[in-house]
């Protein structure tokens, strides 16, 4: 059984710069407060390094 990833936005991304703003759009990301689930995988783990200062992230079983 793989781990997943709660994700959460926890800071707008209006004044991210575009790269940014894009990484939140691929993680499904749309919005302040919302939250995912992802598995845990080193492509997903460097989305979140990038745009690291506007997540909260747990980990699941």
């Amino acid at each position: 059984m793989s781990k997943k990833l709660k994700i959460t936005q926890i800071r707008s991304g209006i004044r991210a710069i575009g790269k940014q703003q894009a990484t939140l759009r691929a993680l499904r990301l749309t919005h302040h407060q919302k939250s995912v689930v992802h598995e845990d995988t080193p492509q997903i783990r460097g989305m979140i390094f990038k745009v690291q200062h506007l997540l909260k992230v747990e980990e699941t079983n």
